[in-house]
């Protein structure tokens, strides 16, 4: 409150509840941006937790065919997507270091990322929780080769 409000106050040309409401209404006006991941965070600290908190959730497959696209991959971790990713077009060198990229993404962003089957991996952020695991076909193979015997 200004020291001429105070003054038209003192006067009683002004009421004082006037002044009150307007700063109070100025204040809620005003808008507090938000970035998602403070969204969700305080979402996760309330008791109350919606059932349909992502209505849109996304799935996106990738078949990289160089390492330049480990960026955009990255880039649909960031954007909470869950990102399946081929490696079966690349050579080795390249995929071993998509996966070096990509494993350093998904820690950064809290998510998880899981071989699903031959150079084939399940990248998530921290939205998707994984459970479980899928073996090797081939090592099932040699166990079962093994036990036969």
């Amino acid at each position: 409150m200004g020291v001429m409000n105070r003054f038209m106050n003192f006067l009683g040309l002004q009421e004082e509840e006037e002044v009150v409401e307007r700063e109070v209404l100025a204040a809620q006006e005003e808008p507090v941006e938000t970035t998602p991941f403070e969204q969700r965070k305080s979402v996760k600290s309330g008791n109350v937790v919606s059932i349909h908190s992502q209505k849109n959730v996304k799935v996106v497959l990738v078949e990289p065919r160089s390492y330049d696209e480990a960026q955009d991959i990255a880039d649909h971790l960031r954007s909470f997507r869950t990102v399946v990713v081929n490696l079966q077009r690349v050579r080795n060198d390249q995929a071993l270091r998509i996966i070096d990229f990509l494993s350093g993404t998904v820690y950064a962003l809290g998510g998880g990322i899981s071989k699903v089957g031959g150079n084939i991996f399940l990248c998530t952020p921290d939205t998707v929780e994984i459970q479980g695991s899928i073996s090797e076909i081939l090592a099932d193979e040699q166990d079962y080769n093994n036990r036969m015997r």
